[in-house]
């Protein structure tokens, strides 16, 4: 983009530029709409990025921030942030308070735990977190009412907290490769889900109420520790495809059959 010639920009593509560091003029350019910062190998950001008020889109992903500057926060209009592949291990309060965010991405980062404030970002409609360190979830993941994705991929969570059932639009919900023993009753409280990814897990016993989950499309329960699945499961109408291999002591339940007859394509 050439700026001279344009004197009110409203977006700023400098992708993989080799900067080090972002040139100061951007920070003065206050008509931007979206900026791409990614693959820049930036350390740090100055918190002039405050001035950019008119921000919806922002991509700062990978880069080497270990931080993010406390001025995020004035970005009220800010609809796209990407923060995915840096070493951030912590997001400063007033990140939280981005109301008008839909678009969240932190993964492969550092973060070992997020706050009760995430609740405040009820507009989310994709939250992608999958590939830090998460040992567990806020329950104020339940407020995220309008939240249709869910990445939680490659964390360490042994847990959901049961406010996970209030997420009532979800369609996605990825959990592959944690620690999780169990999970809550309250997953059967998801009407609108059409994948449920618990691959990689150390699940022992599924839930009853999962036979409540009457979108549900796909389910991997590939390598965990079940040995026996509930009979509620033959009630999963929409059922396409599940995957049960690697459950070394599973007993293959007789009604298994009846999902097979209906079309659903078994990995056993």
């Amino acid at each position: 983009m050439d700026l001279a010639k344009d004197t009110n920009p409203k977006s700023l593509d400098l992708y993989n530029q080799g900067l080090g560091k972002v040139p100061k003029h951007v920070w003065q350019i206050s008509t931007l709409e979206m900026l791409n910062l990614a693959d820049n190998g930036l350390t740090s950001l100055s918190q002039e990025i405050g001035n950019l008020i008119h921000l919806r889109m922002l991509d700062l992903g990978h880069n080497r921030l270990s931080s993010v500057p406390e001025a995020l926060g004035r970005l009220t209009k800010l609809k796209f942030l990407y923060l995915s592949n840096n070493r951030l291990r912590d997001i400063p309060g007033s990140l939280w308070k981005l109301k008008n965010l839909i678009y969240l991405n932190i993964t492969d980062n550092q973060l070992v735990s997020l706050p009760e404030d995430i609740g405040h970002l009820s507009n989310l409609i994709e939250l992608r977190l999958y590939d830090n360190q998460l040992a567990s979830l806020p329950d104020a993941i339940g407020r995220l009412r309008n939240l249709l994705e869910l990445h939680l991929m490659g964390n360490q969570l042994r847990s959901l907290p049961e406010s996970i059932g209030r997420l009532n639009k979800l369609r996605k919900l990825m959990l592959e490769g944690n620690r999780l023993e169990t999970l809550p009753a309250s997953l059967g409280n998801l009407p609108s889900l059409t994948d449920l990814d618990l691959r990689n897990n150390k699940v022992k016993t599924i839930p009853d109420s999962i036979g409540k989950l009457k979108s549900l499309r796909f389910l991997d329960l590939r390598a965990n520790q079940l040995t026996e699945l509930p009979a509620s499961m033959a009630k999963l109408q929409n059922l396409e495809k599940l995957d049960l291999r690697w459950n070394h002591s599973l007993s293959i339940p007789t009604w298994l059959p009846k999902l097979e007859a209906r079309g659903c394509i078994i990995y056993r």
